[in-house]
């Protein structure tokens, strides 16, 4: 297959869903949940939900790294803008995403904050160079796909001496998260026993491999299958999970093997563990505090770590009222649960970030099944 299209044929989506609706057992419940937001957008997006049998469930994990960021690091990312006066550059999902008091960097940029979104590091490098009087904080979101790019600005700016640039890093990486998914205390036992498998991030994967999956595989017993973004990717991927569950084997599966390896990207990999080194904690919006699950930046590299640069308050932040986003992002419950969605929170007044984020499971609900979920809601 070498055109996008041939991932969304109509007549293996058939195929496929009846070799699904073939294998699955109907005296049983699969429940499997796809760390990714992205392939959340995808499940919608092209009906895949439809496509299987009732049995076979999504359930919504919180790889989206728009959502997961809690209310304090986006407060002190206002704070850095408003109260040190620096040049704060963000990817432009951040910007909505309501923080105290639902306030949101687009809310501060109108209060006057310099605020400015950016595509890529280099944007940021850019501006840096071009205000030499001007402090520049790039603010560093995402998973491990997103790491990489932060870590190659801060080797740039190191070798140019680019003395007005710092990075705020707020980097988090998958594998601990879903370990945290299986044993946070705060999670129901017989919830988090309804996870059959998952289906693993691709372009996460891309950069770590399979390899680190195989230990969660092996302690808790839960099949992994690295899963690509199209219609028919999700649909190979439930199928593999499928068949493993039923014949009782516990393996990581790669589905994605046109661009996912056991290994991953050796030379991003080599670039990440030389700027960055593990946290001993970080907390997740939804998840709380989860342990050795995100990065901070080297000693050596701290002229560039603006937590280390700038002296932040110590402050009270807080979610928004009602909002269940951390619920919907630990995967116990689904937007529908939440009773401000598609009344009080919607894409023009979001009350949460699931509902800001391209890959929030909100927005997922909302701009793909928007009237039937609005029909289930009021059947109820």
């Amino acid at each position: 297959m070498k055109y996008v299209d041939e991932f969304r044929d109509r007549d293996l989506a058939r195929t496929l869903a009846a070799a699904i609706a073939a294998a699955a057992d109907p005296a049983r419940d699969y429940n499997f949940m796809e760390f990714c937001g992205g392939h959340t957008h995808a499940i919608f997006r092209y009906g895949v939900q439809d496509l299987v049998p009732a049995n076979v469930r999504f359930v919504h994990g919180p790889g989206c790294p728009v959502c997961i960021l809690p209310a304090r690091r986006l407060d002190d990312a206002i704070e850095l803008a408003e109260r040190h006066g620096v040049i704060l550059c963000s990817y432009g999902d951040m910007l909505r995403v309501p923080g105290t008091g639902r306030r949101s960097l687009l809310k501060a940029k109108a209060d006057g904050a310099d605020i400015r979104m950016v595509y890529s590091t280099l944007d940021a490098l850019d501006i840096a160079r071009a205000n030499p009087g001007r402090e520049v904080v790039f603010l560093g979101i995402g998973f491990e796909t997103t790491t990489p790019p932060s870590a190659a600005a801060i080797a740039q700016a190191q070798a140019e001496g680019i003395a007005n640039f710092s990075v705020f890093c707020n980097h988090v990486l998958t594998p601990p998260a879903i370990r945290h998914i299986l044993e946070a205390p705060e999670i129901d036992p017989s919830q988090a026993a309804r996870l059959d498998g998952f289906l693993g991030p691709s372009h996460v994967s891309t950069i770590i491999g399979s390899r680190p999956y195989e230990f969660l595989a092996a302690r808790y017993a839960k099949p992994v299958v690295i899963a690509g973004f199209e219609p028919l990717d999700v649909m190979q991927s439930v199928l593999m999970l499928i068949r493993q569950v039923n014949e009782g084997r516990v393996e990581v599966e790669n589905q994605y093997t046109r661009v996912v390896t056991r290994d991953g990207n050796a030379k991003a990999q080599e670039l990440v563990d030389g700027i960055f080194e593990l946290r001993p904690s970080f907390e997740w919006r939804g998840l709380g505090s989860v342990p050795d699950s995100a990065l901070a930046i080297r000693a050596e590299y701290a002229a560039f770590d603006a937590e280390k640069r700038f002296t932040l308050s110590e402050k009270r932040s807080r979610e928004t009222k009602s909002c269940e986003c951390p619920a919907i992002l630990r995967g116990v419950k689904k937007p529908k649960d939440c009773k401000l969605f598609g009344k009080a929170c919607t894409p023009e007044t979001p009350m949460g970030a699931c509902m800001v984020s391209s890959e929030g499971a909100c927005a997922a609900y909302w701009t793909y099944r928007r009237m039937e979920t609005l029909a289930e809601m009021a059947a109820e």
